[in-house]
């Protein structure tokens, strides 16, 4: 089961995992209230579908005054978006996702999934933020640095180290990435997910490490321990022979 990045963030802020501040709209107008309770001069409207390179898709709009949030709202709203992850079909947008703008110096990518073939789960990291992961790994993956976890000892603070410095951070932000990387990993088991990732993870002008995008998947297996996430699934994400299924199990769709 996929979360929607606003419903990712949440759960991110609920682990202290610092997101800009952001709220989710319904409509043009919504959107609208949104930025002006965030306040400006810079937002961020992002379409709020399952899939990646939303960006270059459209899915992503940086505005800088409330009339361009409500055309950037209004363009998305009720449209389907096609990415590279989506086919021809495309995915609804419902809602959007109004973000405050960050002051970005660099990207970086992390996250935490199973590797199947050690059956331990990666820390994975790369200074290739923001580009597709598999893309990286296919072309340069020498900019690709991961740790294995060893299930009873868990996370440690050398591993975290390890990337830090493969990631070029320094002062602050090693204890910074630590203290995100950990708690992406107390996430990852307490929620039953199957990958939690954060393309990118940013520092900001100011040197202040945060999540600018996040990622969720969870263990359809293990819904049954996550009542809170399963009661959030947006049938209107799944495939069209998956919704339909979903949606004869009476399960309602937000």
């Amino acid at each position: 089961m996929n979360l929607h990045e606003y419903q990712a963030k949440d759960v991110f802020r609920s682990f202290g995992i610092p997101v800009p501040a952001g709220h989710v709209a319904g409509s043009p107008e919504e959107a609208v209230a949104a930025a002006q309770s965030l306040g400006g001069p810079i937002w961020v409207v992002k379409a709020q579908v399952h899939a990646g390179g939303r960006g270059k898709a459209g899915g992503v709009k940086v505005v800088r005054d409330l009339e361009a949030v409500r055309a950037a709202a209004a363009g998305m709203l009720g449209r389907r978006l096609v990415t590279p992850q989506t086919g021809a079909e495309g995915l609804p947008i419902d809602k959007v996702y109004v973000e405050t703008g960050s002051e970005i110096a660099r990207e970086v990518y992390l996250s935490l999934t199973l590797n199947r073939d050690k059956g331990r789960i990666a820390l994975i990291a790369s200074v290739a933020g923001g580009m597709d992961i598999e893309e990286v790994a296919a072309h340069t993956p020498e900019k690709i640095v991961a740790v294995s976890v060893h299930p009873a000892a868990g996370l440690q603070p050398y591993q975290c180290r390890k990337l830090a410095f493969a990631l070029g951070f320094d002062g602050k932000q090693i204890a910074a990435f630590q203290k995100i990387a950990t708690a992406l990993y107390q996430l990852y088991i307490e929620r039953d997910a199957s990958l939690v990732e954060i393309n990118p993870l940013i520092v900001t002008k100011a040197g202040d490490l945060m999540a600018l995008d996040a990622k969720i998947n969870i263990d359809d297996n293990a819904l049954f321990r996550q009542p809170a996430l399963a009661a959030v699934r947006d049938a209107g994400q799944l495939p069209g022979r998956g919704r339909r299924r979903h949606q004869r199990a009476g399960h309602g769709r937000i």
